[in-house]
């Protein structure tokens, strides 16, 4: 990034000021600072702060310099063509958070409070991010494809060709989704007995178990009255399911231990699906279907969230271990603690088969998790589990590289791939 900076203020110095004003070029060197920050000085060794002109040259690249610093700090800047996949549709994720309020209002103030908790706190919006992302890059895709005839079959189809190119239900699909989300993390946190989540106290720390999981049934109820709303069967089917996989997978990851017949990393995967991946995938899929894409373009979206939702989940298994309770927003090391094996453990357990008998007792002896973290540590469980993030977002990456049209959307979803594997929360 340094590199980059300095090289585009040398060359917009040597192209703009150089070519225009020779004397000046020769009678003055751009010198480099610390922050970002460029001085001139001249050629005689003069300091520039003893030269009016050369005061002037400095003060005059202030401004150019100010907008290299807030580009070095975005998360997305490790090259100038780079894009902020979450300022792209920040707009379109204002909305979302406002209708959020009514998508839970209640007469009873508790349960509002409880179930507008952690919709009120600003998250990443990973997921209603990629949702709105996908419809942009579906719908600019499906556009070039169908004629005008067929564009001119609905209002919908309509407004798909104008700006800008999402239709109401594709953003209200994306509302849905992170309902869907929040819903689990409030059964989660019961389940998991957690304090804390995205830094906070959780819902059942401050309002007990059983309001917790009432104010997740009561986003769910709401997620499915909005889904029927769109009045898409195949949209409400998908949705359901996710609805399903849920609790498949939750109920999956607690019975994991009980048959050996299967193997340990395919179960994990299978569970991932379930738990994570699922609602991205399914997401994709849906806004695909309410452009009516071809089955191509559905399929390319299924799969993109699918294996970004797959990566998504090993990252956060490896972070589990690398990562400070104060970095992730909720506790490190939560799921060995409650006798859960993620891919890091399942890893290590090739190279250190004794962690088995330490799983089969869910970690209950004094040593069992210091024993296990050590193995961890040794092996390389954690870089195999980034190994296989990486190769899922690859497989994220060449889907709609070889499908989608080329935009700063599909360009975005790219980004969203990087974000994943180099995210520290």
């Amino acid at each position: 990034m340094w590199r980059t900076v300095r090289n585009s203020y040398v060359t917009y110095y040597l192209g703009h000021i150089g070519i225009r004003h020779p004397e000046i070029s020769t009678c003055y060197n751009l010198v480099s600072k610390r922050s970002y920050r460029f001085n001139f000085c001249r050629c005689d060794a003069v300091p520039y702060s003893s030269d009016a002109f050369g005061q002037f040259l400095n003060d005059a690249f202030l401004g150019l310099s100010k907008k290299f610093q807030e580009a070095a700090t975005l998360p997305f800047s490790r090259d100038m063509n780079s894009l902020n996949p979450f300022k792209l549709v920040g707009k379109e994720l204002s909305g979302i958070a406002k209708s959020f309020e009514e998508a839970v209002a209640v007469n009873h103030p508790v349960l509002q409070r409880a179930a507008s908790y952690f919709l009120n706190i600003t998250g990443k919006r990973f997921r209603p991010t990629i949702v709105i992302l996908m419809a942009y890059a579906v719908n600019a895709t499906h556009s070039r494809r169908v004629d005008s005839t067929s564009a001119r079959d609905s209002d919908e189809s309509h407004s798909m060709e104008s700006s800008p190119h999402i239709l109401p239900s594709q953003l209200k699909l994306a509302e849905i989704a992170e309902l869907i989300h929040v819903a689990s993390l409030l059964h989660d946190d019961v389940i998991d007995v957690a304090d804390t989540r995205r830094g906070v106290k959780s819902v059942n720390a401050l309002f007990g178990n059983q309001l917790s999981v009432l104010a997740g049934d009561f986003l769910l109820s709401r997620a499915s009255v909005s889904l029927a709303r769109l009045r898409n069967c195949d949209v409400v089917e998908l949705l359901s399911t996710v609805i399903e996989h849920l609790v498949h997978g939750e109920v999956l990851q607690m019975t994991a231990d009980e048959d050996n017949s299967k193997d340990k990393l395919e179960v994990y995967l299978q569970k991932t699906f379930l738990k994570t991946a699922s609602l991205i995938a399914n997401s994709c899929q849906a806004v695909a279907l309410l452009s009516n894409c071809p089955k191509e373009i559905v399929q390319v979206a299924f799969e993109y969230g699918r294996h970004l939702g797959l990566a998504y989940q090993l990252v956060d298994d490896a972070l589990d271990f690398t990562g400070t309770s104060s970095s992730l927003g909720k506790p490190a090391l939560a799921d060995i603690h409650q006798g859960t094996l993620t891919a890091p453990v399942l890893f290590a357990i090739e190279q250190f088969p004794e962690i088995r008998e330490y799983a089969k007792r869910r970690f209950q002896y004094p040593d069992d998790i210091s024993k296990t973290l050590g193995a961890v540590e040794k092996s390389k469980g954690i870089e195999r589990t980034l190994d296989l993030a990486k190769e899922h977002c690859c497989l994220a990456k060449e889907g709609i590289t070889q499908t989608l049209q080329d935009t700063s959307y599909r360009q975005a979803l790219l980004e969203m791939a990087d974000f994943v594997l180099t995210r520290k929360q």
